[in-house]
């Protein structure tokens, strides 16, 4: 019953800092017209930040199941 219950807090968490990471405030510091390998600024971010979200994702339910 514990595990679930930390289970689901970290999930919530993740969730609290996907808002966080796609709030206007922080999507506004990288809309410049800097680039990363040819890619807006803007764009990078959004992605790299949702690759992030996926790969917490998959270790806490991945760590769960063990």
């Amino acid at each position: 019953m514990a595990n679930r219950t930390l289970w689901a807090q970290r999930l919530v968490a993740l969730f609290l800092l996907g808002c966080l990471l796609f709030s206007y405030p922080l999507l506004a510091l990288f809309d410049s017209r800097g680039e990363v390998f040819g890619i807006p600024l803007l764009f990078a971010y959004l992605f790299a930040a949702w690759a992030l979200l996926i790969v917490l994702m998959i270790w806490v339910v991945e760590g769960s199941r063990r």
